[in-house]
C-alpha cells in the first residue's frame, strides 16, 4: 500500500500551489469532539482558525472515539490516499495507556503512521499524553517516552501533551473526568496552535518552491 503514495501523489504535483492544502488529523475522542456537537470540537475550531487566519487550508477530522494505535496505522494509508494532506496530526496513544497495552506496540504503531506520512510527502505534527500514576512508574514514563523518542528518530514536530492547559482544572472536564468539556475547547486549540503553525508555514513555502520551479 505505502508503494501506491508516491504514484497517486504524482498527478497532484503541478497544480498543487492553486489547490486547497489539507491538514488530517487522526486522534481519538478527545479530537473527535466526544461528548459535544460537532462544531464545538478543538479540531473544528482549529478549521475555522485556518480560514481567518490561513486562507486555503481545509481540516480534515480522521478521528474516531475509541480509536488505539492500531486502528490509526491500519487506517492512515487509506486517510492519506483518499485526502492527500500536506500536514498530519497525530494524536493517538491515550487508549492504549489507559488499556495498558505494551508500550513497544504503541510505539511500532505510532512509527508506522509516521513513516507513511512523511512517505507521503505530508509533514507530522506528533500530539502526545501522559498516562496517571496509578499504571506505574515504569510505565508512565515510558509511555511520554514514546513520543519524544519518535519526535526525534523521525524529526516530526511534537506537542508532548494535549491536555496541559486543562489537566489540573476539574471544570473543564465532563463527568466522566476524562473527556474535556466543550468550553476547554479554545484552550486546547490554543495550545496546539503554535506547534502546528510553524508546519503550515513550512508546507506553504515548499508549495511556492515548487511552483517556481514548474515555472522556470
Amino acid at each position: 500500500m505505502l508503494a501506491l503514495l508516491p504514484a497517486a501523489a504524482q498527478p497532484q504535483a503541478a497544480p498543487a500551489a492553486a489547490t486547497q492544502r489539507t491538514v488530517l488529523v487522526m486522534g481519538d475522542s478527545l479530537s473527535a469532539g466526544y461528548g459535544m456537537a460537532a462544531h464545538e470540537g478543538w479540531v473544528s475550531l482549529l478549521g475555522e482558525r485556518l480560514a481567518r487566519e490561513k486562507p486555503g487550508w481545509r481540516v480534515v477530522n480522521a478521528s474516531i472515539s475509541g480509536e488505539t494505535t492500531a486502528g490509526g496505522a491500519s487506517r492512515i494509508v487509506g486517510e492519506l490516499l483518499r485526502h492527500r494532506p500536506d500536514v498530519v496530526v497525530i494524536a493517538l496513544g491515550a487508549n492504549d495507556g489507559l488499556r495498558g497495552l505494551p508500550l513497544r506496540e504503541a510505539r511500532r504503531n505510532l512509527a508506522r503512521m509516521i513513516g507513511a506520512s512523511k512517505h507521503a510527502g505530508a509533514r507530522v505534527l506528533l500530539v502526545g499524553m501522559r498516562m496517571p500514576p496509578n499504571l506505574g512508574e515504569d510505565y508512565t514514563r515510558g509511555f511520554e517516552r514514546i513520543y519524544r523518542d519518535l519526535a526525534a528518530l523521525f524529526g516530526t514536530g511534537l506537542l508532548p501533551f494535549l491536555l496541559e492547559p486543562i489537566a489540573l482544572d476539574r471544570d473543564a472536564f465532563q463527568d466522566d473526568n476524562l473527556h474535556p468539556a466543550p468550553q476547554a475547547q479554545e484552550r486546547l486549540l490554543a495550545h496546539v496552535w503554535p506547534a502546528l503553525a510553524p508546519l503550515l508555514d513550512a508546507a506553504a513555502v515548499r508549495d511556492s518552491q515548487a511552483g517556481a520551479a514548474v515555472q522556470e
